[in-house]
């Protein structure tokens, strides 16, 4: 039998860069909190399997249709099957491990494998893999640690996620390797268990703001870098044409 082709991490994101990481303790909260995340501007989550109920809660959260959902806090192949089968766009992991990396691939999804060393960068990669999980972000040294491992990997695109907040938010966001940015902040499991879901919306919509910014920003830097190859190319075009008429006078 031939082998499901893997779409990869960036194609299922399409263009998503806010990763909202969620613990969710009850099926029940799953609708209200599609709700809440989506009317905040996210367009993707990740249901972590720490949870019980984490396998019904990602099926209801992939079936609310505004969400691209994926399953968190994979640990074995059989979680991977198991999320895949409720619904899971994407398999996400706290390390590196072959049995889980080459279970996802059977199952068509793309996975992203968490790393904390170069080691475990390079086993990844050597995997096949390149986007990977900066875990613990903070913890490990936050994004001075994300660029030091992105120097000699500048292929590599990095979606850190741990101890960051809506402060941290733009700085790993501006970075060019960081491909998205998880993290618990806007729905945590205080404010699911309060029933807060009218914070999460709005925590939820500063942070899409706050990636909209950043992007406007690229844009304008992306616009500003092709005006000066242009300049650039039109002055050599004018000096070539003066060369040229030069060496006919």
């Amino acid at each position: 039998m031939a082998r499901p082709m893997t779409v990869g991490f960036d194609s299922v994101l399409n263009g998503c860069r806010l990763l909202p990481v969620l613990t969710v303790p009850s099926t029940a909260m799953a609708g209200p909190l599609a709700d809440a995340l989506a009317a905040g501007g996210a367009r993707c989550a990740e249901v972590t399997f720490r949870t019980p109920g984490a396998e019904r809660v990602l099926k209801a959260m992939a079936a609310h249709g505004g969400l691209v959902v994926g399953a968190g806090t994979v640990l074995t192949p059989e979680q991977a099957e198991r999320a895949v089968a409720a619904g899971a766009r994407f398999v996400v992991s706290p390390a590196f491990d072959e049995e889980v990396v080459a279970k996802c691939r059977e199952l068509g999804v793309p996975v992203v494998p968490g790393i904390a060393t170069a080691t475990e960068l390079m086993r990844a990669l050597k995997a096949g893999l390149d986007t990977v999980k900066h875990f613990p972000a903070e913890p490990l040294g936050g994004l001075r640690t994300l660029q030091a491992l992105a120097a000699p990997f500048p292929r590599t695109r990095f979606v850190p996620t741990g101890g960051i907040d809506a402060s941290r938010l733009a700085a790993y966001l501006a970075h060019p390797a960081v491909l998205a940015v998880g993290g618990s902040w806007m729905a945590t499991t205080d404010h699911l268990e309060r029933g807060d879901y009218k914070d999460i919306r709005r925590l939820t919509a500063e942070a899409v703001e706050a990636v909209e910014a950043v992007e406007a920003v690229e844009a304008v830097e992306a616009v500003e870098a092709v005006e000066a190859v242009e300049a650039v190319e039109a002055v050599e075009a004018v000096e070539a044409v003066e060369a040229v008429e030069g060496s006919m006078t």
